[in-house]
Order: C-alpha cells, then structure tokens, then sequence
C-alpha cells in the first residue's frame, strides 16, 4: 500500500478507535486515559496489530498534545491566583511533595534505575491527575463542598512545583556534566521567574497580542504562539511543554476564556493521540514483570495522597467527611504522570522497564482514583465517627 494511504487508514482507524474508547469510559463513569493507553500497547510493537506508518505523525502529534495540555493548564491561572495559591496551601503542598515523591524514588533506587530514574519515578508518583481530579468532582457534584479548595490549592501548588521541576528534570536527562546541570537549571530557573514576572505585570499586553474578534485569527494566533514559545524554550534547554505553561499564565482575563474554549477539542485529540503514542513505544511483554511493583505503589501512593488531602482538610476546620472526599480527590493519576515518564524514555537516559512501570502504574491510579472518590465515604465510615448528641432533659 502506498505509505501516505497506509499512515491515512491507520491514523484513521485509531482516530475512530479512539472516539468508541471515550465513548465507553464515558458510559461507564470513567476516565478514558487507561482506555487510550491499553489502545496503544495493543497497536504498538508486541501488540495485536503492529502500525507502521503513523509512528512518525504520532511522535509529532503528541509532543503537540503535551504542549497543549500544558498550555490549556497555564490558562486555567494568571500568575496573581499562582502566587495566592502557593501562599496559602505551602504547608499541605509541602508534605504532598514529600510524601508522594519518595515512594517512587525509593522503588526506582530499588530497581537500580539510579538518581535519574529515582527522580523521573518521584515525578511519576507525586502528581495527581487535575483533569481526572477536576472531572470526578463535577460528576459527583461536589463543587461547592468546603474541601473543594483544598484540594484545588493542592493541585495549584503541584502546578507550580511541576514549573520548577521540568526543566530541571530536562537539564538532568540531557546528561550534562555537573557544572553544565547547574548552568542549565539556573538558566530554566530564571527563565520561568522572568516569564512569571512579566505575566504578572504585563500578562495584558501578552492577552491583547493573541487576541482577536475573529475566531479563525485567534486560534492560529493562540496555536503558533504555544509553538513558537514552546520551540523557543526547548532551545533554551527549558521543557517545551514549561514554555507553552508560562504563556498560559500570561494569558488572562476573557482572552484566556475565549483561548480554552477554543483548544479545548484540539487539546483533547492531541492530547488522546498522545496516549496512544506512548502506548505504541511500549511492549505489552514488558508490563508483567513489574505489574507487581506497579501494584505495591499504587497502594501505597494511594494511602499518602489520603494523608495528604485529610491533613490538609483537617488544618482548614473541615470535618472528618470531608477531609476523606479531599484524599480521595487526589489520588488518581494520569496525564502528567505519563508525560514525565514520555519525556524521560524519549531521552534515553532510563531503561525501557520505567515506561512499562509507569504504564502499568497509571493504568491502575486513573482506574483507583474515580472509584475511590466515589465510594470513599462508605469505606471509610468506621473512621468517621457521628457527633454526640446529649440527650434532652
């Protein structure tokens, strides 16, 4: 077959796929990330049915999903509500880092993986899904409860510490000598402190750049500048996927609105296409040698993510309820996990098993994450006692 109807039938028929697999998981009130990823493993090399032509459109298309996902997070925040965030919730976000992080590293040291691969596993286990977070809360209606803040402080801070965290985690996984590692991570540092600046003081001339009445403009305005400051930053040895974050926060107002309105279903394709780009990079084969360890962190994540939410809950007057609906909230992961870990196999500079580890992990906290915020208050009823009520006289 010719190569170009090859790569269109493939691309097709996994765009098609991947359409029936949302439509599933929305069915069945779940995410659709681990539906995405079982999708790529079955069409990847030691699936089902190997695909061959679109591998080199899928590497595109999702380094362009991870920019846009990162992008679309940045517009969610101007920098003030960045800065607030981080004030108020330093303390849970603090022991979210520790507890959450040292799980992973200690398994990846375990392993044998090294510093690098501790630090890409701690990365992997540390941050929680905001999108599956944010989609359980709505589904369940949960909106307006008093521990919603919490955890959206929670996730804010880990927005935060992952701009600080990937270019220092891209600095290390170009394998620069020490001296070099420092330069690049002082360069990324101050670079996202410079862009954090200008967001907050100048963030309106950025809006009024991209901005545009005409929707077509504003798309190709919004779309080539994500590319253009993404490029720019991969140049700069700072993430991409940092760069196209730092224009989303100095994007604000109707523009950013207006600006997440419009990705939005362009996030959403490119950002399912990266999923299944990952998936096609991993070996099926590869999973069940370390679906044991996959299991042993994903209990163990999930109870200090629990810690985490109820501590914090419990440190703003909420009550016992309310502090098990905030651990709950946290515990899946999802997109963020698999990009650390794409950004890492990419590089090179980690064994092929880190990929099958992070697969098998995800898999199993996008599935565990949902379920438990959904039937956290029935599980966890032994732990929430009733109040007393004296009797009457």
């Amino acid at each position: 077959m010719d190569p170009l109807a090859q790569t269109l039938v493939e691309l097709g028929a996994v765009v098609f796929c991947l359409g029936l697999l949302a439509r599933l998981a929305g069915r069945i009130g779940m995410s659709p990330i681990p539906f995405y990823l079982l999708g790529g493993l079955a069409f990847g090399a030691g699936g089902i049915i190997k695909l061959e032509g679109m591998h080199e459109f899928a590497h595109l298309s999702g380094e362009i999903g991870v920019i846009l996902l990162l992008l679309m997070l940045g517009l969610e925040y101007t920098a003030a509500e960045l800065f607030t965030g981080l004030r108020r919730s330093w303390q849970a976000g603090v022991l979210d880092l520790v507890l959450n992080f040292l799980p992973g590293a200690a398994l990846a040291l375990l392993l044998g993986w090294g510093g690098v691969g501790a630090m890409v596993m701690g990365g992997v286990t540390y941050i929680s899904s905001s999108g599956i977070a944010a989609k359980v809360i709505t589904d369940l209606g949960r909106l307006g409860n008093r521990e919603t803040p919490v955890v959206l402080s929670i996730l804010v801070f880990e927005d935060l510490a992952m701009a600080v965290y990937l270019p220092i985690l891209t600095a290390t996984l170009a394998g620069v000598s020490f001296l070099g590692g420092l330069t690049t991570v002082g360069i990324a540092l101050a670079v996202v402190s410079v862009v954090l600046m200008v967001a907050l003081r100048h963030g309106h001339h950025v809006s009024k750049a991209v901005h545009s009445e005409n929707s077509e403009v504003f798309l190709l305005n919004v779309l080539g500048a994500a590319l253009l400051v993404a490029g720019a930053a991969s140049a700069m040895q700072v993430s991409a996927a940092v760069g196209a974050f730092m224009l989303g926060i100095a994007i604000s107002g109707s523009t950013a609105h207006n600006a997440t309105r419009i990705l939005e279903p362009l996030r959403d394709l490119f950002a399912a296409i990266f999923f299944v780009a990952f998936g096609l990079n991993t070996d099926p084969s590869s999973i069940p040698p370390v679906l044991g360890w996959a299991l042993v962190l994903a209990v163990a994540t999930a109870a200090t993510k629990m810690l985490t939410g109820i501590w914090a809950a419990k440190q703003a007057g909420i009550a016992r309820p309310g502090r098990f609906r905030a651990g709950a909230a946290l515990v899946a992961r999802g997109e963020f996990s698999i990009v650390i870990a794409g950004l890492a196999v990419a590089s090179g500079a980690v064994p092929h098993q880190l990929a099958a580890l992070a697969t098998a992990y995800v898999l199993l906290m996008a599935v565990m994450g949902p379920l438990a915020a959904r039937y956290v208050e029935p599980l966890a009823k032994p732990f929430i006692r009733r109040p007393v009520v004296a009797p009457q006289l």
